[in-house]
C-alpha cells in the first residue's frame, strides 16, 4: 500500500440542469475551470495522485482541457463509469442515468491505492476544506477511522434554486446518519426536503451538511463492493431510479468493520454552477479570491 493521497473527483454527469458538460465550463480570464481551483487546492494541501471519474465519452475533452494542464504538477489517472460495471449479467435493467455516487467511487476501485478523498467535479469547496481533510490524515487516524467535512447550510446555498445536500446527524463529533435532502432558502429561511422521507423541515444556518467532500480509507471499497452487489439484487431496488450513495453505506460498515467517522467542520464558503444562472456569481467570487491573492494570478505555469 502507497502513503499517496488520493483526490478522486467525480466528473460522470453532465450537467443536465446546467445545459452541458458544465464540469470543464470556463470560470476565469484563463479558460479554468473549477476542476482546476480544486486539483490547485489540493496540491497545496498535500495531495499526490488525482483519479477523475468519467463517462468513457469525454476522456477526449478531459485529457485535452484539465488533463493536459495538470499533468505536470500531479499524477493524473482515468476511470470509467459504466451502467454494465458492477452489475452481475443475470441482472437486467433498463437504466439510463448514473447509478449514484458510491458506484461512481467503486469504478475507480483499480486506480486507488491509497488513503483517498472524494469530491464532486463541479463544487468549488475552497482551501480550508482541502487542508482539513489532508490533516486527518496527517493525524494517522486509525484504519477504521473515515471522516467527513461538513459545511455550515448557509455556506452551500445558490439563490437559482434548490441544491441537493446530505443533512448530517452528529453525536459526540462522529456521524450517525447523513439524510441526502434538497435545500433551499425561502423568506431568508432554509428549509431542507428528505428525498427518502418526502418530509420538509428548518435547518439552523450553521446544520452541517455533506458536500460530498468525503475522506475514505482504503478498504471502503470492499464495503462499497458489497453493498453495491446487496443494492443490484434486493427485492425493494428500482434498478431504473434508485441511487446508491457513497455515505449510505456507513452503517455496513460500522456493523462488520466497527467503523466510525468523524465529522469535520470548515469555514469554507461553497461555490459551484448547479445551474446556468450560478455561473456569473462563481466567476465574481473567484475573481474577487485572486484579487485578495488567495490564488495567483495564473495557476499554472502553462497560462500564457
Amino acid at each position: 500500500m502507497t502513503k499517496e493521497l488520493t483526490l478522486v473527483i467525480m466528473a460522470g454527469g453532465l450537467g443536465s440542469r446546467f445545459g452541458g458538460l458544465k464540469q470543464v465550463e470556463p470560470i476565469d480570464d484563463n479558460n479554468n475551470f473549477i476542476i482546476d481551483y480544486s486539483i490547485f487546492d489540493a496540491i497545496r494541501s498535500g495531495f499526490d495522485k488525482v483519479v477523475f471519474i468519467i463517462k468513457k465519452e469525454h476522456l477526449d475533452i478531459f485529457k485535452t482541457t484539465i488533463g493536459e494542464r495538470i499533468s505536470k504538477q500531479i499524477k493524473v489517472e482515468y476511470s470509467f463509469q459504466g451502467q454494465d460495471d458492477f452489475v452481475p449479467k443475470n441482472i437486467f435493467h433498463n437504466r439510463t442515468k448514473p447509478w449514484g455516487t458510491g458506484h461512481a467511487v467503486l469504478c475507480a476501485k483499480n486506480n486507488i491505492e491509497s488513503n483517498f478523498v472524494v469530491i464532486n467535479a463541479d463544487d468549488f469547496y475552497g482551501l480550508d476544506g482541502y487542508r482539513v481533510a489532508s490533516k486527518f490524515f496527517k493525524d494517522k487516524p486509525d484504519e477504521n477511522t473515515y471522516a467527513i467535512v461538513g459545511y455550515k447550510a448557509e455556506n452551500t446555498l445558490t439563490e437559482n434554486g434548490a441544491v441537493k445536500r446530505g443533512v448530517c446527524k452528529v453525536k459526540n463529533g462522529m456521524l450517525e446518519s447523513v439524510d441526502e435532502s434538497l435545500l433551499e432558502k425561502i423568506d431568508g429561511r432554509i428549509f431542507a426536503t428528505s428525498l427518502a422521507t418526502n418530509e420538509k423541515i428548518e435547518l439552523s444556518p450553521n446544520q452541517l451538511v455533506s458536500m460530498n467532500l468525503i475522506c475514505f480509507r482504503h478498504n471502503y471499497l470492499d464495503v462499497l463492493e458489497k453493498t453495491f452487489s446487496d443494492f443490484i439484487h434486493c427485492k425493494n431496488t428500482n434498478l431504473e431510479k434508485d441511487e446508491f450513495f457513497v455515505l449510505s453505506q456507513i452503517p455496513y460498515a460500522k456493523e462488520h468493520f466497527k467503523a466510525d467517522m468523524k465529522v469535520l467542520s470548515t469555514s469554507a464558503v461553497w461555490q459551484g454552477v448547479t445551474y446556468k444562472e450560478d455561473k456569473e456569481q462563481v466567476v465574481l467570487s473567484i475573481k474577487k479570491l485572486r484579487d485578495e491573492g488567495v490564488y495567483p494570478a495564473k495557476l499554472w505555469d502553462s497560462e500564457k
